[in-house]
């Protein structure tokens, strides 16, 4: 069996020919002049080109991991849309993804090597060629790593989800080297962990089963816009007699569209968790044949729960007791009942010990017996059996070495850092791909300060010239996910998808496998996994995958049971749900760092808590450059509710400053409902260039971290807003 594309050289990477069609007459496909990188096209005549429709994937940190098809004419993408035969993209792309072929013609598309030749920060490069480019980093490199290869600090996330152009031959490189090793804990680490030490992994209900439910709580999710195809299940359910409750401290366009909207405080969901549970165990709406069986002892958890009244924890929460009890009724008594938790809600200091209370709802009313029934925040962990991660990133090149580990959500101090016993020694270089930490990384002043260090060694990989490509001593231009091969597994459904390349890339832009297999021949590194091929690393990374059956299809789903805990089986050491798990104990509601119960003093020079939840038309820090997305999104805004914005003099439009003790920036103020009274929202991650004050909403957050998985604590921020 072959894949389609083998070799590492840049001219084999556009080899796919799935469906080729002359006849417009008989043929299904868009008529290649309608749609024109995400752009209408004009009145010309259809070309008469032969078309072909090339199956790739969604490379963006999102639940739904789309399958799709690109339309390609005269060597260039015309049309993108969702592949209809994938089960869960249906045929349907998001507004932003849809344009991803804009993303990949953009007129600023870093399309050749660039070094600096400004100050850190100005954004001034000149053009330099490849093997210029290489040989200087890998000379600089070594020279830092013949003092101390901990010195070298790779800096990565989710720009991609790719499993090769991810932390396949990227991990290999810096294990070879001996480099400080990153905790990537930016996203999702304080939920994934949670529910690890809750289920044994990221595991869940599958997706599809969520059209079947009864009763559907959304619970820290905006899925209308960051889980698109979960939401039609959704509606699905709803149309068939489902309720839909929307847990949220905003009323988001998805708690619009819901039943019923809960508007808790931020960072207050553990309280609320504990609260149904109360009623629960109050009620005896406890499956208790499901408990004994399958759960650890429930004794610890039903002592806490019970201190936590309706009346507790509606005042904790900001919401009514009511709401508390009622809601716990209907999930205590509506059967099948399902959570789809998301990442929103473990972005405060106690998010880890809330998603492990949120987790044991379901295991206490027996809901994992059915089909539809239990909860969804990651599906990743189903992938483990499936996917050889130590065959693909080769910790054993380490040779026995342990570097320390740098968490990337500290990267702001830790730019900053001297040399000491207990952290190491001072970073002195910095590898960026997949991310751009000078925008998303939190307390962002202190992050651009570390950044402009004249000091710091920067390399960039890049599509576009960032705020953290701005501070780069070399800019490397990447491809995107339309010119190179890639595998994909997903975190939202049970699918693995191939992404086959529909064109070559764009100018002198290399994928970042083969940059990495270069800058490794450069330094010296002669081990033969260096010069594996992109199609090796899929292999490798996938050993047990139909790799016919991707090609076909371009999907392959995982062979799992459709009521995977209806008998326990949960992947811990005894297949039982752990209540007290180990290095965790007992879960427990865990308050916000900042908030006006924990801090009445900070709360009283800064009074509204603020969450920074993602623009609409923006995914994290992408898409930020996207004219015609940034059109829509207008300019960064703060939304805050009438009652906060009449007490400061504050009309719609005003342009406003946040501010507290780390920082301020200026934003544009939306007076709305959607806001409850005390809260405000800060729409992310816009660029800091593209501020008015050159700053975004990460100015105001800190760098503490959450109570299970080191993870940044972006929604436990209080701060002041004033007319500008």
């Amino acid at each position: 069996m072959a894949w389609t594309i083998a070799g590492s050289s840049t001219a084999d990477l556009c080899r796919p020919v799935i469906v080729e069609s002359r006849d417009r007459r008989r043929s299904s496909l868009p008529r290649p002049h309608a749609v024109v990188c995400g752009k209408v096209g004009g009145m010309a005549e259809p070309s008469t080109a032969p078309i072909r429709l090339v199956r790739g994937a969604c490379p963006h940190d999102c639940p739904d991991t789309c399958s799709w098809l690109a339309t390609v004419q005269e060597g260039r993408v015309v049309h993108l849309q969702g592949n209809p035969s994938h089960p869960s993209t249906h045929g349907a792309l998001c507004t932003k993804v849809s344009r991803y072929a804009e993303r990949t013609y953009h007129d600023e598309r870093l399309l050749h090597p660039m070094r600096r030749v400004g100050r850190k920060g100005e954004g001034r490069f000149e053009r330099v060629s490849w093997d210029a480019a290489l040989d200087d980093i890998a000379r600089r490199l070594s020279a830092i790593a013949a003092r101390d290869p901990e010195s070298i600090l790779p800096y990565s996330y989710a720009g991609t989800m790719g499993l090769v152009q991810g932390e396949g031959m990227a991990a290999r490189f810096f294990h070879r080297l001996g480099a400080s090793r990153l905790d990537r804990t930016i996203c999702a680490s304080a939920g994934g962990e949670a529910l690890a030490a809750t289920y044994g992994a990221k595991v869940g209900m599958h997706m599809r089963f969520f059209a079947e439910s009864r009763l559907i709580l959304i619970w820290g999710s905006n899925s209308i816009t960051s889980n698109l195809h979960f939401w039609t299940l959704a509606q699905q359910a709803k149309r068939d007699g489902a309720k839909l409750v929307c847990i949220d401290p905003r009323r988001t366009e998805t708690a619009d569209k819901c039943h019923q909207h809960i508007g808790l405080l931020p960072g207050t969901d553990g309280a609320l968790a504990l609260g149904l549970m109360h009623e629960l165990f109050a009620h005896d709406w406890l499956d208790h044949d499901y408990l004994q069986r399958h759960v650890g002892d429930i004794t610890p958890l039903r002592e806490r729960a019970l201190a936590w009244t309706p009346e507790r924890t509606a005042a904790e929460c900001g919401i009514d007791a009511a709401t508390v009890r009622a809601l716990a009724r209907e999930l205590g008594t509506l059967s099948p009942a399902a959570i789809r938790l998301n990442y929103g809600m473990q972005r405060a200091r106690g998010g880890g010990n809330a998603v492990r209370l949120i987790a044991l709802l379901p295991c206490l009313t027996g809901a994992w017996r059915h089909r539809a029934g239990g909860l969804l925040l990651s599906s990743s962990g189903w992938f483990r059996d499936f996917k050889d991660t130590a065959a693909l990133e080769r910790p054993d090149l380490l040779a026995g070495r342990r570097p320390r580990i740098i968490n990337m959500s500290t990267i702001g101090d830790d730019l900053l850092r001297e040399s000491d016993p207990a952290f190491g020694p001072k970073v002195q270089a910095v590898i960026v791909y997949n991310s751009n930490p000078v925008a998303v990384a939190p307390q962002s002043r202190r992050v651009a300060d570390g950044f402009a260090r004249e000091d710091l060694f920067t390399v960039v990989l890049e599509h576009f010239q960032t705020d953290t490509a701005d501070h780069a001593d070399y800019l490397l231009p990447a491809t995107t996910q339309l010119e190179h091969l890639d595998v994909h597994t997903a975190y939202g459904h049970t699918d693995v998808l191939l992404n086959e390349p529909a064109v070559p890339p764009l100018g002198e832009s290399l994928p970042n496998s083969e940059i990495f297999r270069r800058l490794a021949t450069r330094m010296g590194f002669d081990e033969p996994c260096f010069a594996d091929s992109d199609e090796q690393l899929a292999r490798t990374a996938l050993p047990s995958i139909d790799v016919e059956l991707l090609r076909r299809q371009g999907y392959a789903p995982l062979p799992l049971a459709e009521v995977p805990f209806a008998q326990g089986g949960f992947p811990t050491a005894d297949g039982r749900v752990r209540i007290d798990a180990p290095g965790v104990g007992v879960p427990d509601y865990v308050p916000n760092y900042e908030s006006r119960s924990a801090t009445p003093e900070l709360a009283a020079r800064f009074p509204l808590a603020m969450i920074s939840p993602p623009a609409r038309h923006f995914l994290n820090s992408s898409f930020v450059n996207v004219m015609s997305l940034r059109a829509i999104e207008g300019r960064p805004t703060i939304e805050l509710n009438p009652q906060d914005a009449a007490a400061r003099g504050i009309a719609e439009g005003t342009e406003v400053r946040v501010f507290n003790d780390r920082g301020s920036t200026l934003c544009q103020a939306q007076v709305s409902e959607r806001a409850r009274p005390g809260v405000v929202h800060g729409f992310g991650v816009w660029w800091r260039k593209f501020g008015a004050d050159g700053t975004n909403v990460n100015e105001l957050t800190h760098q503490r971290l959450t109570d299970i998985g080191r993870g940044p604590c972006f929604y436990d921020c209080l701060v002041e807003v004033a007319a500008a």
